[in-house]
């Protein structure tokens, strides 16, 4: 497995509080942007949604942020993305893959990538979808591609091969960029570095075993086996009585 400092993969955090993203940026060189969405921004508390996209978008020094469309029809979802775009900043206009009737969304997509606004095309889960999404996309427009990985593998099914054809599928589009959405544990960074993503997202939550790379796995094992000592003294638990020390006759 390779060092952090290795990796060649950008790493996005994922979230949508401006005080993690904040910090980020003043001390983890390794997060290359930021990704959010209407789900992450209403647990955060969010309530203004421009109000917050803007402070984001200077509290992100410059690195890439998407945000994303929430509206069904596709004319308005139109008008939410030209206005997301004079936000200014790196800022990708996230648009999802089909709307909540199912119908696909690459009209949209071919026009305002045509135009040279950047998206991330989000919700996808087929390599079918990838290749209806690069057919849409612009040769020399900005444009993320997020696969949910995650959720992938949630169904029962192993996401690597997906993801290694959706990465050839993108071969020849060079200014498109494939991410691994949703990952659900450390490992999924070096699994999408190995098939060929060039993003992937991550919490802060997973971001946060990024120290345990490396490290020495007996040393691990000792170390939880002390961590369920530690708890269950701590908690008082008892299964027996202690064995009482005898003094040598």
């Amino acid at each position: 497995m390779p060092k952090v400092q290795s990796l060649r993969i950008k790493l996005f955090l994922d979230g949508a509080e401006l005080q993690s993203m904040k910090e980020a940026v003043a001390s983890n060189p390794l997060i290359k942007g930021f990704t959010t969405n209407p789900t992450l921004m209403r647990k955060a508390g969010v309530t203004d949604y421009s109000a917050f996209a803007r402070e984001a978008i200077a509290a992100v020094g410059g690195r890439s942020i998407s945000f994303e469309v929430f509206s069904d029809d596709f004319d308005t979802m139109e008008r939410e993305a030209r206005e997301i775009h004079t936000w200014g900043g790196n800022t990708y206009v996230k648009i999802p893959v089909t709307n909540t009737k199912g119908i696909s969304s690459a009209p949209l997509i071919r026009k305002l990538s045509a135009e040279g606004i950047p998206l991330n095309v989000t919700a996808i889960l087929t390599a079918a979808q990838v290749r209806e999404v690069a057919a849409a996309l612009a040769l020399k427009t900005p444009s993320i591609v997020s696969v949910f990985a995650g959720r992938i593998a949630d169904s029962g099914v192993d996401p690597m091969p997906i993801m290694r054809e959706c990465a050839g599928i993108l071969g020849n589009r060079p200014k498109a960029e494939l991410l691994w959405a949703s990952p659900r544990e450390l490992l999924n960074i070096f699994q999408a570095e190995e098939v060929g993503c060039h993003i992937i997202t991550a919490t802060k939550d997973v971001l946060a075993k990024l120290s345990l790379v490396g490290k020495d796995l007996s040393q691990y094992s000792l170390e939880t086996v002390q961590m369920f000592h530690r708890d269950a003294h701590a908690a008082g638990y008892q299964l027996v009585p202690p064995i009482k020390a005898t003094s040598a006759a």
